[in-house]
């Protein structure tokens, strides 16, 4: 990805290629959110979308204040429509790779050979949930097997709920879903025996504890009734509470020299993340980050807010590049930057696009 021809100092765009002043690489809650602020700010933004979102496997949406139970995909397109709306594009594809160019911005490639040119960059791939290696698991998630209270507890209250432990927070987990029904089964399957404590605490609030590896689960009627022991042994159930492995989907930000790093809780590795200052700022200059590649833990309304904030922050930062560019011109107004950005902005009859 070395092209990298010099024009008026500045690195002259490839045949065909468009430059911006942010690229978004995600379109999810936060990627849109902060498309959203920059193209209400005046920036010309380009939001690049695998079409994966994290949450499709779910229902619906919860805790996001007025859009409490709309489907995913609902408030994707919702999202879709205002940021296109005040000026801002959408590209449906896989951004793969990206490099940072010697006269400053990014060159963003992706899998069909397009690439794009941006002054700044904010990620937002999200995660992967890499669930335990249980037969049917994968199938039933975000269904009758979820991972947060938060987001489907009520929805199940006063229901059988199995809780599947595969790590030493599992005691915990099952605690927590004690809130939303009386009737909740800590399945130990791979996990460590819990301690004195813990037993004491889970005996307390009525949580019934079985040994033996889970090997499977019991469908009826495309619904989860119970789990089968490896023994043979079936108990009923109507939800199976796992708890995955939180992975950053950080490709494209390794290929900027980013590396994930591992995010630990009671002792155990959770998942990886891509670290950022509260805003959303990397290691590395001109690159953002906001929602779930960041913060393993953010619920949807969360990384929208975490999209604003990165969206803020760039736009600042853009704004005091484009300050310096404008007093360097007033110093030298015959410089050939000075020109050429003349001449573009009389092409653009005054349009508030372009790098």
């Amino acid at each position: 990805m070395g092209d990298q021809t010099r024009q008026n100092g500045t690195i002259a765009p490839r045949p065909g290629e468009r430059r911006h002043d942010v690229v978004v690489v995600g379109g999810g809650a936060a990627g849109l959110s902060g498309a959203l602020a920059l193209a209400r700010a005046r920036r010309s933004v380009l939001v690049i979308d695998g079409g994966r979102p994290r949450n499709a496997p779910a229902s619906h949406v919860h805790n996001f204040l007025t859009r409490d139970g709309t489907p995913p995909s609902e408030l994707l397109a919702a999202g879709r429509a205002e940021v296109t709306g005040y000026g801002g594009e959408i590209m449906a594809g896989d951004a793969v790779a990206a490099e940072r160019l010697d006269t400053g911005g990014f060159r963003v490639a992706l899998a069909d050979g397009t690439t794009v040119l941006a002054r700044r960059l904010l990620v937002t791939t999200g995660l992967v949930d890499e669930l335990p290696p249980v037969p049917g698991l994968a199938e039933r998630w975000g269904r009758e097997v979820p991972h947060c209270p938060y987001c489907h507890g009520w929805e199940v209250r006063d229901q059988p709920i199995g809780v599947l432990a595969t790590g030493p927070l599992a005691a915990h987990q099952a605690l927590m879903w004690r809130q939303w029904s009386s009737e909740v089964t800590l399945f130990l399957h791979t996990a460590p025996d819990p301690g004195e404590e813990e037993y004491e605490q889970l005996a307390a609030r009525g949580i019934a504890v079985v040994d033996g590896e889970v090997t499977g689960l019991e469908v009826t009627g495309d619904r989860l009734t119970g789990v089968t022991l490896a023994g043979g042994r079936t108990i009923p159930t109507r939800t199976l509470v796992v708890a995955p492995r939180f992975t950053a989907r950080a490709d494209l930000l390794t290929s900027l020299g980013l590396a994930p790093v591992e995010q630990e809780r009671g002792g155990e590795v959770i998942g990886t993340y891509i670290a950022s200052d509260p805003v959303g700022a990397t290691d590395v200059p001109g690159v953002w980050v906001a929602g779930n590649v960041t913060d393993l833990m953010e619920q949807v309304v969360g990384a929208a807010a975490a999209g604003l904030r990165a969206a803020a922050a760039i736009n600042a930062d853009l704004i005091a590049e484009d300050t310096r560019r404008a007093v360097a011109a007033r110093r030298d107004p015959f410089s050939p930057r000075r020109e050429r950005e003349a001449a573009e902005h009389r092409m653009r009859g005054g349009s508030r696009h372009g790098l």
